[in-house]
């Protein structure tokens, strides 16, 4: 990187916190000098006088490690971030030309992500625990020469994947010890003043950067806006058949591991005080292995490369994380991809679709946005004839009205279930009432399309607890689904950075009836296991407790049965036996007129934000 000598002169001649960060980011100056300068930031200038006036020890850890592959000096990769460099397959299924987003219908001309691969082998991890397990396991069995990439919008130090002693920080440090390059890109997040945890993100990015990885906080965002794909790829370039990713909506963040008797994370989350101690947490997160797992990594190589400096807006807040947050503001080269080697696993297709918004400091790789998201639920809700099945955290915005009401007025026979969050994550009333205003306008919508076709509901544990529904998962006709970090509000949609997969099985399921929808589809495993199996947890059911589930029509009927009968339960006393499941039906409170008043504003304006290009508001595109 060539920097102009007077220049790099002066940022020499400073505090050692920052001097340290120009050694090695732009001096390029061996690890023992960076090193030492570090080692006086806890003793000399401006972090002495934090560590004195009781600030966070942020200068605590002076310990680095030498990781040779991932130096600064390191030989740069012949990879352009912006080609795909991997085969495009034709579609062996018409299904997929019918249900998943051609090239244009993307709206993003500067990717070149594939539009879709064949092969795969998507396994739904349904909650937190089973998650973590899985990848505890995978990351515990890398090696030196090994790869881990992550994209992550909270990140805590101290979660246990699978109990003590495996500590998110301490495996990913663990593996960095061992020669594997960790690359990683965490959320830049807002002070904990404002709710969010700037401080343990910084924490987690300090810490994996100094036992021998290179993680970065990343601000590139819409002013209010955040990074919230969650990604996690490994890989191993010696043996490409081991290679995984998983993608979805779990953070690895404390108060996830929960398991499906939704008792809690016993490292909980500041939540309502309804919710308990440890909230109850369902959650859901996909393990993907075949092609796919080349495509997710292409999306986590266009963001590393997206800019060379990682730098927030604020000038006082870029000095800031430049000398004592961020452990560097300009990315590493990363190495060479590994090939895509063809084998096919699985009989899964997989279409990787992401949110990026619009923003005056452009992404190379979505220059004007990319709302693939937003386009690919429009285009399945138009193919849904019988029964979409949908669980999400919010349930927000006008254009989730009108593509969920739209379909329920052209289909007669279209139902809709929506599995929600009893009460919103935040119990002050500036966050609440917006929510509860957001969602009760899309409820009477769809309400208004569909009638009693379209129903809301909750869950609760069996000690009567309310779960907080986190999972984003649709399933349409038992043919589609998606899984991934977005939820359905105009926030994710596009203004906020979010990741997801379709998946369409060429599987077809044998079990009646063969083709719910009546479009040629027929019903497709992977979809019709996993509606099943999230309502199986929901509903209290055995494996061989399924036959009025499978009909979408006789499914909808009991589903709502189930729930009648324990909200009764619940609302009438709690008198006698508690009927099975744990699924009620969803009454929100009313917001008065007079919070309307303020709530609306802040809803559209902080809440659910709009990231289109102004144009397309104009023009009233998606």
């Amino acid at each position: 990187m060539g920097v102009d000598p007077a220049l790099l002169e002066w940022l020499l001649d400073t505090d050692p916190a920052l001097r340290g960060q120009v050694e090695r980011d732009l001096a390029g100056a061996p690890q023992d000098v960076w090193g030492a300068t570090r080692a006086r930031i806890a003793t000399e200038g401006f972090g002495a006088r934090l560590a004195v006036g009781g600030g966070r020890q942020w200068a605590r850890r002076s310990r680095v490690v030498d990781n040779s592959t991932m130096r600064p000096d390191a030989p740069e990769a012949p990879d352009d971030p912006l080609k795909q460099d991997a085969p495009r397959p034709a579609a062996d299924d018409p299904a997929i030309l019918a249900w998943y987003l051609a090239d244009d219908e993307r709206t993003n001309r500067a990717t070149d992500l594939r539009p879709f691969t064949i092969g795969n082998h998507v396994l739904p991890l349904v909650d937190g625990r089973r998650y973590f397990d899985r990848l505890y396991t995978e990351l515990v069995a890398t090696r030196a020469g090994d790869q881990v990439y992550f994209l992550d919008f909270r990140g805590d130090l101290n979660e246990r994947l699978k109990g003590a002693g495996t500590e998110i920080g301490e495996v990913l440090s663990a593996a960095a010890h061992r020669g594997v390059q960790v690359f990683g890109l965490v959320w830049r997040s807002q002070p904990t003043q404002v709710h969010q945890f700037e401080e343990a993100n910084a924490e987690f990015v300090r810490r994996i950067a100094e036992d021998g990885g290179q993680v970065l906080l990343d601000a590139r965002t819409r002013r209010g806006g955040s990074h919230h794909q969650k990604l996690v790829v490994v890989r191993h370039p010696d043996a490409p058949a081991h290679d995984v990713a998983f993608v979805g909506g779990i953070d690895l963040s404390f108060g996830r591991n929960d398991d499906a008797e939704h008792l809690g994370d016993p490292q909980g989350v500041n939540s309502p005080e309804a919710y308990g101690p440890c909230t109850p947490w369902h959650d859901i997160q996909a393990e993907v292995r075949g092609p796919a797992v080349h495509d997710l990594e292409h999306t986590f190589r266009e963001r590393w490369y997206g800019s060379n400096v990682l730098d927030v807006p604020s000038p006082v807040r870029q000095l800031y994380d430049r000398a004592y947050h961020m452990g560097a503001t300009t990315s590493r080269p990363l190495p060479a991809p590994v090939p895509d080697d063809q084998a096919h696993p699985g009989t899964h297709a997989v279409q990787v679709l992401r949110t990026y918004p619009a923003r005056l400091r452009r992404y190379p790789f979505a220059p004007l946005g990319e709302r693939a998201i937003a386009h690919a639920y429009r285009k399945a809700f138009a193919r849904a004839r019988r029964l979409v099945y949908l669980e999400d955290q919010y349930l927000w915005s006008r254009p989730v009205a009108d593509i969920i009401g739209s379909a329920l007025r052209k289909n007669p026979r279209l139902q809709v279930i929506a599995v929600v969050p009893r009460f919103s994550p935040d119990d002050s009333t500036i966050t609440r009432v917006p929510a509860l205003l957001a969602r009760g306008d899309v409820i009477r919508a769809c309400e208004a399309a569909g009638g009693d076709r379209f129903a809301v509901y909750e869950l609760e544990n069996h000690q009567g607890s309310p779960v907080y529904v986190h999972a984003k998962v649709v399933v349409i006709d038992d043919v589609w689904a998606m899984v991934g970090s977005d939820n359905l509000n105009r926030r994710s949609w596009s203004h906020d950075s979010e990741l997801s997969i379709a998946v369409l099985d060429s599987a077809l399921d044998p079990r009646e009836p063969h083709d719910p929808a009546g479009l040629g589809d027929g019903a497709r495993t992977f979809a019709r296991d996993l509606r099943l199996q999230l309502w199986r947890e929901h509903l209290d059911r055995s494996a061989d407790d399924l036959a009025d589930l499978l009909d979408p029509v006789d499914g909808f009927t009991a589903f709502a049965a189930q729930a009648a009968r324990l909200t009764a339960w619940r609302e009438g006393g709690s008198l006698g036996p508690r009927p099975p499941g744990r699924v009620t039906v969803h009454r929100p409170p009313p917001v008065t007129e007079a919070q309307r008043l303020w709530a609306v504003p802040l809803y559209r304006t902080i809440s659910d934000p709009d990231g289109r290009p102004v144009r397309d508001r104009l023009r009233k595109r998606l």
